[in-house]
């Protein structure tokens, strides 16, 4: 059997004359594209231009829902309602699908981004809350999560398709959790290293943790952050390693489809 999996990346996240990652060419690079909703980023021309680019490849879209916080990047923590976070997420998911139909596809499926995706891998009550968003906007879209969390089990129990997901450029500690942003070696440069990580997750499910522990973990999709300096660099290099050591790049909405 042909082994396959997904590569995403964080578009769309432009606002205005700030300009953020290079797009176009991260385009050519993924199968599927997490496009900001304007809560944390992303500007209405910007995420229209982006969901346009992405269809004309044949790229599946997302929903990349944010707290409101575009000083923060979205990667800081709230302490919403359920209600409040629920309709909050609602706004972002109902927009991005009606951009989505005006370029002449659809919407697939929904990633949480920064602080609300880490939030609700392990609170249930938040969880909840964009779980019942996501039902209530379109009960066959596709819920993104980080692999190995209690959110994944959660919205498979709500009813929900779900997709486990690896970070490329990021660190993981022995418990399956991401390393924080603030602890030195969280963010990965070196396309090579990253590659080669990920290699082994396709092949094998283990990726090293940070201190150097094997960490078994099942994904269908890696991640590599489109806002990072050397993103096209490591996609490339994720997309040819891979591809060489027979993974095939493919969106998991393909597969599920």
């Amino acid at each position: 059997m042909t082994l396959t999996i997904d590569i995403n990346s964080d578009l769309g996240e432009g606002y205005g004359i700030w300009q953020m990652g290079d797009d176009a060419r991260m385009l050519d690079l993924v199968s599927s594209a997490n496009v900001a909703c304007g809560f944390h980023a992303g500007d209405p021309q910007t995420i229209l231009t982006t969901v346009r680019a992405a269809a004309a490849r044949g790229v599946a879209i997302g929903a990349h829902i944010s707290y409101p916080d575009r000083v923060g990047f979205g990667r800081r923590p709230m302490d919403l309602s359920q209600a409040e976070l629920c309709a909050d997420a609602i706004y972002q998911i109902g927009a991005l699908q009606g951009i989505c139909t005006a370029a002449g596809t659809r919407l697939r499926y929904v990633k949480p981004h920064g602080a609300l995706y880490n939030t609700i891998a392990i609170n249930a009550r938040q969880g909840a809350a964009v779980i019942e968003a996501i039902c209530a906007v379109d009960p066959d879209l596709i819920l993104m999560g980080l692999a190995g969390a209690p959110i994944l089990r959660q919205a498979a129990e709500a009813g929900l398709a779900t997709v486990a997901e690896a970070f490329a450029d990021r660190a993981y500690a022995p418990t399956g959790q991401l390393v924080s942003r603030r602890e030195p070696g969280a963010v990965l440069h070196d396309p090579e290293m990253i590659a080669r990580r990920m290699l082994r997750l396709a092949t094998e499910g283990v990726i090293e943790a940070i201190d150097g522990s094997p960490l078994r973990l099942h994904a269908d999709s890696i991640c590599v952050h489109g806002d990072s300096p050397d993103a096209v660099s490591v996609a490339a290099r994720i997309r040819a390693v891979l591809q060489i050591g027979g993974v095939s790049i493919r969106s998991f909405t393909e597969v599920s489809a």
